[in-house]
């Protein structure tokens, strides 16, 4: 049995962590760290953990004997402890953002700020095992919700150039549980109920991550896009509807065709005849695509969702660490989801 620290226990993204571990057939929580909760029974910060004497301890880098540690804080609290950790031979996922970007330059415009550790960044590898072999690492920056939606239902095709790389238009949306757990004015339920609210237009820091792994999986830069993330009245899910014309001669079956072959022999990834809804991958680590060609515009429309905090966050975080201890990759993971 392996041990494992979960840093930034109290947040959604930590509880869905705790969850996924206790039940891991061969991973279980040995530390559990906190900011503004420390002290604190689990079963407080978590109730629906069920009945536990676990208490948060703090956020730190000092864990001996631990295998695996998984970092589920705020951007920017990540980088000293993550650095710390792996420099020091320790596992580390870190589900932030810290570490996610590839150059310092793409870092400073994602995030308008100087990385820490820029020399450090290339040192991680990006946690979308789909996409990326996880390999011989002991560091692994786990992606953004919005870019695991996105890139799952787009970089298949266009590393099999069924679809262009210019006019690519992203349109998604998320439940509130993807902003976090912190009390937030426009999080309250007077200001999120019976609405739906884009935000970051033009300027959200998931269109650079997205572009940067789009461009590392087809081997093309640059790549471009236009990215318009919208909240909506649902606890959690996402669910992206890429548009993108089509190369000539390309078919409806010829897309669909793609994303099949892609999809063959991971367990995680599916790819449906209809339009996929929130709910059915709400509760689980799967993906589920679907992709149409409009024969009017020439453009592909593919649709993917994904559970935000479970392929989106902690499953995703889960699911690399399982490849990257030697563990059967779907080990403690489910496949399968709430509905209704």
């Amino acid at each position: 049995m392996k041990s494992a620290a979960v840093l930034g226990a109290s947040g959604y993204g930590g509880g869905e962590l705790i969850r996924l571990i206790d039940g891991h057939p061969s991973l279980q929580v040995t530390y559990l760290g906190a900011h503004s909760q420390t002290g604190k029974r689990l079963e407080d910060v978590h109730p629906q953990l069920g009945d536990s004497n676990r208490v948060l301890e703090a956020n730190t880098a000092d864990l001996e004997g631990v295998d695996v540690v998984f970092l589920a804080l705020p951007h920017g609290a990540s980088a000293p402890l993550a650095s710390d950790l792996a420099g020091r031979g320790v596992a580390v996922v870190d589900l932030g953002s810290d570490f996610r970007l590839d150059t310092p330059e793409r870092y400073e415009d994602a995030y308008g700020s100087v990385h820490p550790f820029p020399d450090q960044l290339a040192d991680w590898t990006y946690g979308l095992p789909e996409l990326v072999d996880m390999g011989d690492t002991n560091r692994v920056a786990s992606p953004g919700c919005y870019p695991t939606a996105t890139l799952l239902g787009l970089a298949p095709l266009l590393a099999a150039g069924a679809v262009a790389f210019e006019g690519i238009v992203v349109n998604a949306v998320s439940g509130v549980s993807g902003a976090g757990r912190s009390l937030s004015e426009n999080l309250l339920f007077g200001a999120v109920a019976e609405g739906v609210t884009a935000y970051g237009v033009t300027t959200h820091r998931h269109r650079p991550e997205i572009e940067m792994a789009l461009e590392a999986y087809t081997g093309r830069s640059p790549v471009r896009l236009t990215f318009t993330p919208h909240l909506v009245p649902m606890l959690r899910g996402i669910h992206a509807t890429i548009t993108v014309p089509v190369s000539d001669g390309v078919t409806a079956n010829d897309l669909r065709g793609v994303l099949a072959e892609f999809g063959d022999g991971k367990p995680f990834y599916q790819v449906v005849s209809g339009p996929p809804q929130t709910r059915w991958a709400v509760g689980s680590n799967r993906a589920i695509v679907s992709v149409y060609l409009d024969e009017s515009t020439g453009n592909a429309v593919i649709l993917s969702v994904i559970d935000n905090l479970l392929k989106g966050a902690a499953g995703q975080a889960v699911q690399a660490a399982n490849l990257m201890l030697g563990f059967d990759e779907v080990a403690g993971l489910p496949n399968s989801g709430w509905m209704p």
